[in-house]
């Protein structure tokens, strides 16, 4: 189930909202936004356009000196159920938990796994300039800003600076950096009016993903030619230098589409809003053909370049850098059948400094002892096939191959600058259904890495629907990360400069170096699941509730190796230490509902809570850091007059996070480096309103123009996501969308 609202069953046209329908409406709108302070609706709940209700006219006797044209009591009958209904919320269906193979959606609550959808409206409705914001509404998804450009995104307790344990997917094309490990967020390679929608998996998924999927799978799908057909221009500017603007074409001509694609994207520190954050500018293109036997040939490509991209911070440094990136992706579908090849090329100048806490007592340097210019560049070459085979009724048979080459180039590489990788994964998964209400799925992956031993990725689930409407599920799955090339083929120079004052210099400079280990193993995800989904009140309500236990094993992070040098380790200081790998237990839980209570109103609410026990000490860099708990509330309004709108309340508790040990190695009078941080950041509050008018319309066409003010952190609640992020307070923004 998605965090948006199902598609609504258009078994009847829209009729005018009445006047005296919208006075008497507002008093529960009213109430509603009253309370928002305590609740928050997902995005995907108020995604999909909502159906006027009837007018209350239609319920009523006809007089007895009415003409014989009013509606007959029969009449009024099927007018009452037709309202009716439009209001029961249809499934949303997904692709992401079966194996992605297009030829086989399922509806969510038969998914093997733990499955939210957003769709296009819920990301039109957010107000928001990027996906990381639009995730803040899913229970269990962790999102750290820690500048005006660097997100780290995760699930479940499990967060990080640059985290890496999170698979993105564009299209089913991975948009996960292999070589450093991490996706670059604000660098997403489509318009936000491209996304048709976006469906978040928790839960390792390496059965069928593979490498990467640790935490969860977040797939990206975009729309069609024909679901783009016109011209769709976006704009929206505001505080802090923001601009996040769109133009899009799709054009259709017999078996042909074609989707092209422009946007421009800025904004500024929170620190210094006067300083640019982040700038970039994208380009894409789509051309499919469809043949006989649905089955479609489809071509993308594009570029995203910046000028700017602040971050992100790790560790003791910080990365100001320009990346850019190129990709091609060729896919050929048919039911139970796809076969998918593409490249991604990624560029990544910039500097590498000290955080600027300790930049008095430690400098960084590239392998040969220059200054720290970083030059990146990297390349993914991958090509995967996937068949499904019906054996027999009720069984179904999934087998796919998968090979990925890296390579990478960098002043940061050991010995000549160049290093590659190659992977190869073989999977299989058997769905069965066991009985009219009880289904089977098993299936394990077989993956080879350059750096490390294969391994074996399985996960089985049994989901039980013991009533109409209610489904319960439980699951085991296993997840891996691999070592990446920057852990395990690094080099570089630094120096720690003691204080003058004690050590005169020349003297007082003491070189260190920061290498990669080639005897990694991979970190580790067992992770155990149940959970339920109920629909209730005739399709009106959806519950859902569920539970998870992960345990987290052999993470990697840099740690001392002798007294000026460090190296990667599983375990981090533990590693080093010679102790093993160290693990971490996160168990918790999230539940939530979404309720449709009129035709023009819906809202949702959930939480989640996590508790981490770990064998890492605070000061490791591995030790896992989230808060406790987190609650989402939202309501979503989308009158007939074009007037809509919506309002969001994120609440996230605080938490410590490890702040690497360096901080507190320099704050000694021999280094004279200022007192670090304090690892424990506050609660807050995050008030995210928008308000909209459709100035223009033409139902019949789909053509309009909107109007729209939106506010992020409105209640200015300044916080820090991370103890060594940037203070985040509140931006105003106005935005026009044109659909012609």
């Amino acid at each position: 189930m998605g965090i948006q609202a199902p598609p609504i069953k258009k078994l009847a046209s829209r009729q005018p909202l009445r006047a005296s329908d919208g006075l008497t409406s507002l008093v529960p709108v009213m109430v509603l936004g009253t309370c928002l302070i305590t609740i928050h609706l997902p995005s995907n709940i108020l995604a999909q356009p909502l159906q006027s209700e009837p007018s209350d006219a239609t319920s009523q006797e006809p007089a007895t000196s009415a003409p014989s044209s009013q509606p007959t009591p029969d009449t009024n009958v099927k007018e009452a159920k037709i309202e009716e209904l439009e209001l029961m919320k249809e499934e949303e269906s997904v692709v992401i938990a079966g194996g992605l193979y297009p030829g086989k959606e399922q509806p969510i609550s038969k998914a093997p796994s733990n499955v939210y959808v957003i769709t296009d409206d819920d990301i039109l409705q957010s107000g928001a300039i990027d996906l990381p914001t639009v995730l803040r509404s899913v229970p269990g998804i962790e999102i750290m800003q820690v500048t005006g450009a660097d997100f780290n995104v995760s699930a479940r307790g499990n967060n990080q600076l640059r985290a890496n344990k999170m698979l993105v997917l564009v299209d089913g094309r991975s948009i996960y950096l292999d070589v450093q490990g991490e996706v670059l967020w604000k660098m997403i390679p489509v318009t936000l009016p491209e996304i048709k929608r976006i469906e978040v998996l928790k839960g390792p998924a390496g059965a069928i993903f593979g490498f990467n999927a640790f935490d969860g799978v977040i797939n990206i799908i975009t729309k069609s030619a024909a679901e783009l057909k016109g011209a769709t221009v976006q704009f929206g500017g505001g505080e802090f230098g923001t601009i996040s603007s769109a133009a899009i074409v799709g054009a259709v001509q017999g078996n042909w589409g074609l989707r092209l694609s422009a946007g421009h994207n800025q904004t500024n520190q929170w620190n210094n809003r006067d300083s640019l954050a982040f700038r970039n500018n994208l380009f894409n293109g789509q051309v499919e053909h469809h043949f006989s036997g649905d089955s479609k040939l489809t071509l993308q490509g594009g570029i995203v370049d910046s000028n700017r991209y602040f971050g992100p911070i790790v560790d003791t440094v910080i990365e100001n850098q320009k990346p850019s990136q190129r990709y091609a992706n060729l896919i050929y579908e048919r039911p139970d059948f796809f076969i998918r090849a593409f490249w991604t090329g990624s560029n990544q100048p910039g500097t590498i400094s000290a955080n600027p806490l300790i930049a008095q007592a430690f400098q960084v340097f590239d392998n040969n002892g220059n200054p720290p210019n970083i030059n990146l560049d990297t390349n993914s070459y991958n090509i995967e096939a996937q068949r499904a085979l019906n054996l027999w009724s009720g069984n179904r048979l999934t087998l796919g191959v998968n090979y990925r080459y890296n390579t990478a180039t960098s002043n940061f590489i050991v010995g000549d600058g160049k290093a590659h990788e190659t992977r190869l994964g073989l999977y299989i998964q058997d769905e069965w259904r066991l009985a009219s209400n009880l289904t089977a799925v098993a299936g394990v992956r077989y993956d080879l890495d350059s750096f490390i031993n294969p391994t074996l990725s399985p996960r089985g689930a049994l989901i039980y629907s013991p009533w109409k409407d209610h489904t319960f599920r439980a699951e085991v799955s296993v997840g891996y990360r691999p070592p990446t090339i920057f852990e395990t083929k690094t080099f570089n120079r630094g120096a720690v400069i003691a204080n003058p004052a004690i050590i005169p210099p020349p003297f007082n400079v003491f070189p260190t170096t920061l290498s990669g280990s080639g005897n990694l193993a991979p970190e580790q995800i067992i992770s155990y699941n149940v959970g339920y989904q109920g629909w209730y009140w005739k399709h009106r309500i959806r519950t859902r509730i569920d539970g998870f236990y992960n345990h987290i094993s052999d993470l990697i992070s840099n740690a001392a190796n002798g007294p000026s040098s460090l190296s990667f380790f599983n375990g981090g200081t533990q590693g080093a230490a010679g102790q093993g790998g160290g693990s971490a237990d996160i168990y918790g839980g999230e539940a939530g509902f979404e309720i449709w209570p009129r035709p023009w109103l819906s809202a949702f609410a959930n939480a989640s809570y996590v508790k981490i026990h770990q064998t890492y000490t605070i000061d490791n860099r591995v030790a896992r850091g989230a808060p406790e708990w987190k609650a989402n509330v939202g309501v979503r309004v989308e009158l007939d007059n074009g007037v809509n709108g919506q309002l969001l309340l994120h609440y996230v508790d605080g938490a410590t996070y490890p702040i690497d040990p360096g901080f507190a190695a320099l704050a000694t009078p021999l280094f004279g480096a200022p007192v670090p941080p304090s690892n424990r950041v506050g609660s807050y509050f995050l008030f995210n309103p928008r308000v909209a008018y459709k100035v223009w319309r033409q139902k019949d066409t789909g053509r309009e123009a909107e109007i729209a003010a939106t506010g992020f952190n409105a209640f200015n609640d300044k916080h820090k996501e991370n103890p060594l992020g940037e203070t985040i307070s509140s931006r105003w923004m106005g935005w026009l969308t044109i659909r012609y």
